[in-house]
């Protein structure tokens, strides 16, 4: 009898100190995930449901948010390849490019990229608008409004 209670005290002590580390390694995970952020919307059908995103991500200080959208440069249309940002003491711009697409197709969508850099804590807003850029081009058919927590 004691002995199936050792046994049993054994395994639960084994099955504890697992789980405890199993979370504290989560925890570690969740955190290094905060250095670097990726939003990617490569999908036309997602800004025809909703041509008007918000999206929030955090971030560590010093850590990067890279964002690719859909991009179609033969229909005239372009992104603002600079973000527009609500603080720039927090996030810097460092890279704006303009992605072709991989495809012997005319016409076929590319993708336009931007990476930020969080310079300190807080909250900014970074803004990006689809238009054609010419006067009396449509403006903002298409927008994504990004908040950037830097923690």
């Amino acid at each position: 009898m004691i002995k199936k209670i050792l046994i049993t005290i054994g395994l639960l002590s084994t099955l504890f100190i697992m789980v405890a580390c199993s979370t504290a390694n989560a925890q570690k995970q969740d955190y290094k995930a905060l250095d670097n952020q990726e939003i990617t919307i490569t999908d036309a059908s997602l800004f025809d449901q909703n041509p008007h995103m918000i999206k929030q991500v955090e971030i560590a200080q010093d850590g990067q948010v890279m964002i690719t959208l859909i991009s179609n440069a033969s229909t005239g249309f372009t992104w603002n390849a600079n973000a527009e940002l609500s603080d720039s003491s927090i996030l810097a711009q460092l890279k704006h490019e303009t992605i072709i697409a991989n495809s012997d197709k005319v016409g076929a969508p590319g993708v336009e990229q931007w990476t930020l850099n969080a310079l300190k804590k807080g909250t900014a807003t970074v803004k990006f608008d689809y238009s054609r850029p010419w006067e009396g081009g449509e403006k903002g058919i298409w927008t994504l409004e990004l908040t950037v927590i830097v923690k």
